[in-house]
């Protein structure tokens, strides 16, 4: 299976942990074997879990008042997450829930009781019909087949997620056909896109083993319907900026051959116009970024990512290319980062450095109280435990 669906998609690639029978993927960190308990009726049950916590240093804070993006300093829980997952039979499930948070480069900390608004206390849960070994059909909260980062910080190669990843959706309400044939790995779903509560958003992935340590990847998405700025959601979803209402493809290229694991991808997402929600244009951006690791040791590691995304959406449709990518529209973006890793056992440490500069003709920032610093320079430290 490719790096790209065992190391920097984690979970996303749902038929590589084992709803199909194949091996666990192994992410930034591999959780140890799951604890096993007989749960009677519903058969064995496998208990995982991570707790975590991460503090932060950076110049231009983005937030307001006394909020924590707000702050030079601060700190916060990571993940308190505990999985339960049954992996064998017709019929599966998978659990996780608790408490977690998505840092991410050129947008404010939140705090993670604000985060548990955004998603609940139960993120991920879905229900699995595994027929056979090439075959399964999950219903639930599913983690996004977009993009090639995941979710919870534990699952990524560096804390915080980058500028191509914040633009996707993460988490989406829906139905989820998955395949495996000998070197393809497939998924296609039905969702309610960036939990938008409004079903009518078709997303893909494809990967191909070329052999055993390169692999090539597709991923795309789009509304078929016109959610226009409308929904019922209580979070909102990302309604109001249009992102739901846009359509997103990625092409991704990666190399797995310890000590290395690299991933190169370009992804295009174009944003049309709607009237009901006052975008009078349309926009787009186009990213490309390359994510990498490497093993010194058995219990060290470098992580790495470089990015660059533009964004278009000038005039009018300005504040909406914000509402996206946090970054001003109609401008040009690069980020940096550098995570440095340490795990023993269940034990892990890792520190951050990432840095972040956008280009906008009107001068235009992102960062800093009134948004008109153009970079950003974050120092970040996690450490937690991995059961």
């Amino acid at each position: 299976m490719s790096r790209y669906a065992r190391i920097l998609k984690c979970r996303n690639w749902v038929v590589a942990v084992g709803l199909l029978g194949l091996p666990a993927m192994a992410c930034a960190y591999t959780l140890p074997k799951p604890y096993e308990i007989d749960a009677g009726p519903l058969g064995r049950l496998g208990v995982q879990g991570v707790v975590s916590a991460f503090a932060f240093a950076q110049n231009h804070p983005q937030g307001a008042g006394g909020t924590l993006g707000a702050k030079h300093e601060g700190l916060d829980l990571s993940n308190a997450l505990v999985i339960v997952q049954k992996d064998q039979g017709l019929v599966q499930f998978y659990l996780e829930g608790g408490a977690y948070n998505y840092p991410t480069l050129a947008s404010g900390f939140s705090s993670t009781s604000n985060t548990l608004q955004q998603f609940g206390a139960l993120p991920i849960a879905y229900l699995s019909i595994v027929p056979n070994a090439h075959f399964s059909l999950q219903v639930g909260k599913l983690p996004s087949l977009i993009g090639v980062e995941s979710g919870f910080t534990y699952e990524n190669i560096d804390i915080e997620r980058g500028l191509l990843w914040n633009v996707a959706p993460n988490i989406s309400r829906g139905v989820q056909l998955n395949g495996h044939w000998g070197a393809l790995t497939a998924s296609l779903a039905w969702t309610d896109g960036y939990y938008s509560d409004r079903f009518n958003n078709l997303s893909g992935a494809l990967s191909y083993a070329l052999d055993a340590h390169n692999s090539i990847g597709f991923y795309g998405g789009g509304n078929l319907g016109r959610a226009g700025g409308n929904t019922s959601s209580a979070t909102g979803g990302n309604i109001s900026d249009g992102a739901d209402d846009s359509a997103i493809y990625g092409l991704s290229y990666s190399y797995d051959a310890e000590p290395w694991a690299l991933t190169t991808y370009v992804q295009y997402m174009h944003t049309p116009r709607q009237p009901g929600i006052g975008l009078t244009q349309s926009f787009h951006n186009l990213g490309v970024g390359v994510l990498g690791s490497y093993h010194w040791t058995s219990h060290w590691s470098l992580g790495g990512r470089v990015e660059y995304l533009e964004v278009s959406g000038s005039g009018a449709a300005s504040p909406y290319a914000q509402g996206i990518t946090n970054l001003p529209g109609d401008s040009h973006a690069w980020s940096l980062t550098l995570t440095p890793s340490f795990r023993q056992g269940a034990f892990f440490a890792r520190a951050e450095f990432s840095y972040v500069c956008a280009f906008s003709p009107s001068g235009q920032g992102f960062a800093g109280p009134r948004g008109k610093d153009r970079s950003q320079t974050r120092g970040l430290l996690e450490t937690g435990l991995l059961f």
